[in-house]
């Protein structure tokens, strides 16, 4: 049986796809293979150009947005503009994140630079950025003009904050101490804050009051920081059956996630381990873990996913969310948070 917010997914995601297609839909002028690799990475086509049915991503900021929407106005139409150009912008960053990270995959599909090249990902995703900006004037009404000027300058100041966050993250590769306020800073840069964004152009294209817009604003931040903690514990004590990750990935890979952090800041024996050239094999991560554990960095994580979880329900509950959607938002919350993958 299909639940309230299974529903509302199953009628916003071809609302969403249709509008990020006219989003994406080139000009008579433009080289077929410019936007060939914007549709490959949204996942509409293979390398070749031909239709496929590979995943595109879940979709979740563009739902996010048109749900506070109709949980404002009682319509989410309003809100569609915002919401094809908040997903046209988290996928923006992940074109330029897969060339910065090196990564040869993402969604099971080789990645865009990885097929096309470094030179012409980078343009791809600086495509990408400039027609998330354009996304909202075409797909708006020509009446709305101040609302649409405010929206973009929403916009643009969360591409800066995720530009700054992926700037931490990256020095974070080279710095050999990395505080855990630092860390959550980062978080909210590169994580929490297209959230934070998406909760917040819903509610400004639903036409909520400014406490209203800032407590749909401060939700949507808090439901990233608290999924991010609750990913980095997952990752290190997720069950691979279920989360479909290689165990403790995070720690093979010498990731300075919140726990690792925690625990670098309490015991000189993992220090050392960190510091060590050598990979770490299945003993040494198993070594990792239980000082992981004996020095309380798993019950710090989990304190810190709960807080945030807990400030995520009170600026929902401060919105007032109405109807099935405020439901569905609240649904949404208890599905990103109390998962085990």
């Amino acid at each position: 049986m299909m639940t309230l917010l299974d529903q509302y997914f199953e009628r916003l995601l071809p609302v969403i796809e249709a509008d990020l297609r006219e989003a994406l839909r080139p000009p008579a002028n433009f080289p077929p293979l410019f936007y060939r690799m914007l549709d490959y990475h949204m996942g509409w086509v293979d390398e070749n150009g031909l239709p496929t049915q590979s995943a595109g991503g879940k979709r979740l900021r563009p739902v996010l947005c048109l749900l506070v929407c109709e949980a404002v106005c009682g319509t989410y139409q309003p809100a569609r503009p915002a919401a094809a150009a908040v997903e046209l912008i988290h996928n923006f960053s992940l074109v330029h994140d897969d060339i910065q990270d090196r990564s040869p995959t993402r969604r099971g599909r080789p990645t865009l630079w990885s097929i096309w090249g470094e030179k012409q990902a980078i343009n791809s995703g600086d495509a990408l950025f400039a027609l998330a900006h354009l996304a909202i004037p075409r797909l708006s009404d020509d009446t709305q003009r101040a609302l649409t000027a405010e929206m973009l300058e929403v916009l643009d100041e969360t591409c800066l904050e995720l530009t700054r966050g992926q700037y931490l993250d990256m020095s974070f590769e080279t710095d050999a101490v990395v505080g855990i306020e630092d860390y959550l800073d980062m978080v909210a840069g590169k994580t929490a804050a297209l959230l934070g964004a998406s909760a917040h152009l819903g509610a400004l294209a639903g036409g909520a009051d400014q406490p209203t817009r800032s407590h749909y604003r401060s939700f949507g931040e808090n439901l990233g920081m608290a999924f991010q903690v609750l990913d980095d514990i997952l990752d290190i004590w997720g069950d691979p059956t279920v989360t479909g990750k290689e165990a403790a990935i995070d720690i093979y890979q010498r990731k300075k996630s919140l726990p690792v952090l925690y625990a670098l800041g309490h015991s000189p024996e993992l220090r050392k381990q960190y510091a060590d050239a050598h990979p770490f094999d299945k003993a040494s991560v198993a070594q990792v873990i239980q000082l992981l554990e004996d020095n309380g960095a798993r019950q710090y994580a989990e304190n810190l996913a709960r807080q945030y979880t807990e400030q995520t329900l009170a600026h929902l509950e401060a919105a007032n969310p109405e109807g099935e959607a405020g439901q569905a938002l609240r649904d949404l919350v208890y599905q990103l948070l109390r998962r085990e993958r």
